[in-house]
């Protein structure tokens, strides 16, 4: 009766939830890393020597998230819950501003020499490196606790994006046979970016710069070497010199918030003279005047409003998002100028979650109306689709997402 009882509950147990032991998954681990990552890397001239100091003690991390044993169709265990959309007030905490803004400041002057060189090389004023620096690892001083060959190793052993981490691990390696830094020196985040600018290794590969004539670029103990690589990345990616990254603007309400998002750039001049003016009262620099800017307004009529230059969506390649951008050039405005808080408010926007966005979202595509997809994030296309939508029924345009939408939605 117990081998017929047994047999039954294997019959409608899931494959994948029969998972092998964490010592049968280690094994592999170390076969997969001699039979597919040492041929890879070998062919890219990483040496025996180098490989084996890399992996010497190297285990799988198992506390990562987003992990798949292999044979395994469920996810290794981990706490979830309800994600709830981060308002943009947010993201400009007191705290955090101030911090990066106080150091900054303290890092400028310690640093001088550093940043006039990667300035004058790149175009890249040293106050959009410095906040750079800050949001990324707190200039420094922030913990980078992770081994990189461990964490890179376990991501392309069993992680859900395992090819991209296991080009991410090769290229680490690489990075390891060039001597820039001991291995045991190669820190990284849980999601395997190498050290103080936050580079993937790949992206080490293509942008990192050596700040200090040493004929290498350490990126994790090197505060020269680390400047001139966040810097050699923002030229790389097209920044303009002598163009600022945006202005704070009032827009008046002839003006649609609608008409924001980098596909809907114009002189700034025109933008003025539809009546969008600079916070401050001064009139925009004449250089300015007559480059492309773009409407933001990343709280639609619910915070400050922007005119930004091409160079603000350099800042976003950095790091995919309207507020990592729009953060790292108002530090640094603070760092440099002294400038204080935007002039308009974050407006609250009651408690959402993305799952109630990404409602809305699914609502207005029905509609006809390009959300830019449905990841629960009010991106410019959302919030513009959402302009469009109170514009047609008659609603007063505010191009932001709010908990009554949802329901009416629904």
């Amino acid at each position: 009766m117990l081998l017929r009882l047994l047999l039954f509950v294997l019959m409608l147990t899931p494959a994948g939830a029969l998972s092998q032991s964490r010592a049968e998954v280690e094994t592999q681990f170390r076969a997969w890393l001699e039979t597919t990552v040492w041929p890879r890397a070998r062919a890219r001239a990483v040496s025996r020597a180098t490989f084996d100091r890399a992996f010497a003690s190297t285990r799988l991390d198992w506390s990562l998230p987003d992990l798949r044993p292999p044979g395994s169709d469920a996810d290794v265990p981990t706490l979830q819950r309800q994600s709830e959309f981060g308002a943009p007030a947010r993201y400009f905490r007191r705290g955090a501003l101030d911090g990066a803004t106080s150091v900054g400041r303290q890092m400028a002057r310690r640093h001088a020499a550093a940043l006039t060189r990667a300035e004058r090389a790149t175009g890249v004023p040293g106050r959009i490196i410095l906040a750079i620096w800050g949001r990324e690892s707190g200039y420094g001083r922030a913990a980078i606790p992770h081994d990189a060959f461990r964490t890179l190793g376990t991501l392309g052993f069993m992680g859900r994006r395992a090819a991209y981490f296991t080009d991410e691990l090769i290229a680490a390696l690489q990075i390891a046979q060039a001597g820039h830094a001991p291995s045991a020196a190669m820190k990284t985040s849980a999601a395997g970016a190498l050290g103080q600018p936050q580079f993937m290794p790949s992206s080490f590969m293509k942008y990192a710069a050596d700040g200090n004539g040493d004929g290498h670029a350490d990126i994790w103990r090197s505060e020269a070497d680390t400047i001139a690589s966040i810097a050699n990345y923002l030229a790389r990616h097209g920044w303009v010199s002598g163009r600022d990254w945006g202005f704070e603007v009032t827009v008046p309400a002839s003006v649609s918030c609608a008409r924001e998002g980098p596909d809907r750039g114009r002189p700034i001049a025109e933008w003025e003279a539809l009546g969008i003016r600079r916070v401050s009262g001064r009139p925009f620099p004449g250089h300015e005047r007559a480059g492309e800017g773009y409407l933001l307004m990343p709280a639609g009529r619910h915070g400050p409003a922007f005119l930004v230059t091409p160079n603000f969506y350099v800042l976003k390649d950095y790091n995919m998002s309207d507020l990592y951008a729009l953060f790292v050039g108002h530090v640094g405005d603070r760092i440099a100028f002294g400038s204080g808080d935007f002039d308009a408010p974050w407006g609250a926007v009651g408690r959402m979650t993305r799952s109630d966005i990404a409602t809305i979202q699914r609502a207005l595509e029905r509609m006809g109306l390009d959300t830019g997809g449905i990841d629960g994030l009010p991106g410019f296309r959302t919030r513009r689709a959402i302009g469009r939508w109170q514009e047609n029924t008659g609603r007063r345009a505010t191009c932001f997402p709010t908990p009554s939408m949802a329901a009416a939605l629904k």
